[in-house]
């Protein structure tokens, strides 16, 4: 745990100062018993979603807590994760005084969150094994450092980084380390969440749009001591999260064994689709995957990519990104898409 961690001196002064936005809906907490509500301005009429939702969102965070295993004061929910990791920049960022740390090859809405918010984006290229170097992101620390982005597993790398790496960057920084799981459903390792009673400075940010199938609803999830979910609470819209997204994310939730059969389907589906590339004259290497893609390196990424979509396959080109190069990203499909994925595969080959 580190020693020198004082959240306080993390936390921009104006956010310390500020007096957060105090909605009808905080004020009267029991809108869900039967009362005339005339407080908040709304149409009276019923039609399922004339009303404000919950500003806290706590029926869903109490099934997210008994899933997650984490308190509900240690949960914050977002349009997204990007509007939770926009947050974090808010929070804890001065403009054109800060800077953080992000380590490419790895999801690109960091660097683009730390330009918006006018934050100098230190970037450590990971080793070629894709994992942190944690002697150079130690060399790029200074008093000016208040984050660090370690996505694990890995965009678009889809490995997942030695638990040992991000210990030491949680022992050694005394800014906030914040640990991106959007994959973190198909990875055989624990989440770091677990950890949360131990690192006072550990953030996890998780979405329900990947092994829970909800990229369409917009729910992003971050949890932390509840000292920088108080934070966060201070600075976020009054009603990020509305209620048509709220009632949807509450079904799937509740909804676990099919969430495990799908999720056991991909993780099939993945290894079918491992044997096949190790079969393609065209492809040089495939990357180790915990996540629900697998990134190969071909020998004319441009090529094949254009050979595929000809066939009607999208996949994702990421030459362009750091260690990449010749490199496609190929999501698992059902078991329909796959098969035709295989086959295009096949007669390109």
């Amino acid at each position: 745990m580190p020693t020198t961690f004082h959240l306080e001196k993390l936390v921009r002064d104006n956010v310390a100062r500020l007096k957060p936005y105090s909605s009808a809906r905080d004020e009267f907490k029991d809108f869900h018993e039967d009362m005339v509500f005339l407080d908040a301005n709304e149409n009276p009429y019923n039609n399922g979603v004339n009303r404000y939702p919950d500003p806290q969102q706590i029926t869903l965070k109490q099934h997210l807590s008994t899933v997650k295993r984490v308190p509900v004061d240690q949960i914050l929910l977002g349009n997204g994760s990007d509007e939770v990791l926009d947050l974090l920049f808010r929070a804890f960022c001065e403009p054109k005084v800060d800077n953080v740390i992000t380590l490419p090859p790895t999801y690109g809405m960091y660097g683009v969150l730390a330009a918006t918010n006018d934050i100098a984006n230190r970037e450590v290229v990971l080793t070629k094994d894709f994992q942190p170097d944690v002697s150079a992101i130690l060399g790029q620390i200074d008093h000016q450092t208040k984050m660090i982005f370690l996505c694990s597993p890995n965009n678009p790398t889809a490995n997942s980084f030695e638990a040992e790496s991000i210990k030491t960057l949680l022992e050694s920084f005394r800014g906030l380390v914040i640990v991106d799981e959007a994959y973190i459903d198909f990875a055989e390792g624990e989440s770091w969440s677990t950890k949360l009673q131990e690192y006072p400075n550990l953030v996890i940010i998780q979405t329900l749009s990947k092994a829970y199938g909800l990229a369409g609803i917009r729910l992003g999830i971050c949890y932390a001591s509840p000292e920088i979910i108080a934070v966060l609470n201070k600075i976020k819209p009054p009603y990020n999260v509305n209620e048509l997204t709220q009632k949807r994310a509450l079904e799937r939730i509740l909804d676990n064994d099919k969430i495990e059969s799908e999720i056991t389907s991909i993780l099939s589906q993945r290894g079918d689709l491992l044997k096949v590339l190790l079969e393609v004259n065209f492809v040089k290497h495939i990357f180790p995957s915990e996540a629900n893609f697998i990134l190969a390196r071909v020998d004319n990424a441009n090529k094949r990519y254009d050979q595929l979509i000809q066939k009607g396959i999208v996949v994702r080109n990421r030459s362009t990104q750091a260690l990449c190069e010749n490199t496609l990203r190929f999501t698992v499909g059902t078991p329909d898409e796959n098969k035709k994925l295989i086959a295009a595969l096949k007669e390109i080959a």
